[in-house]
Order: C-alpha cells, then structure tokens, then sequence
C-alpha cells in the first residue's frame, strides 16, 4: 500500500487510538476494543481498514486475531514524512549557516 491510504486510514480519530494501542505490541481485539467508545463489530471494521492500508498485519491464535502494527507498512509512511524532515534540516542549516 502507498503512504496516502496509510493517511486516510490514520485520519479517523478512532483508528488513530487503535493504531497507538498497538505500539506496545501485538494485541487481540478484545483487548483492543476494551474502553473504546465504540462496539466490537464496530473495533473489527477499523482493523480491516487499517490492515487493507498496509499499517497492519493478523495472525490467528486459535479463535482469536491477534493484530499487530506491520512495519513494512510503517515505513513507507515514515519515508514520505522524512522528505519534509529533510528539507526542513536542510532549511534549518541554511538559515543557521547565514
């Protein structure tokens, strides 16, 4: 997946929390829906749009899916989010170099 689905994916507030629920690691839906104002179902869909953008990857454990972010996906995002970083360094150097 390219960087703008990971974008669109993220722009929802709810899947934002899911997404940073995951960092601590790999998680089950439960444990992720678990406090979310939002059902089960509702936690499940999130994941599918997530995942379906590259930003994560499922495993199964018997009856449960295990979630976890994919870094594969991450990274694509992470590259296009450095090339603004980059020129604001080469920026900063610049006006620092004056």
């Amino acid at each position: 997946m390219s960087y703008s689905a990971s974008l669109v994916a993220l722009a929802d507030p709810t899947r934002r929390k899911i997404f940073e629920r995951l960092r601590r690691g790999p998680l089950a839906v439960g444990a992720i829906a678990e406090g979310l104002p939002v059902s089960r179902p509702a936690v499940s869909q999130h994941l599918k749009v997530l995942k379906e953008a590259g930003l994560l990857t499922e495993t199964q454990d018997g009856a449960r899916r295990i979630y976890r972010i994919d870094p594969e996906g991450l990274g694509q995002l992470r590259a296009w989010l450095d090339q603004f970083w980059d020129v604001a360094l080469e920026n900063f150097k610049a006006d620092a170099e004056k």
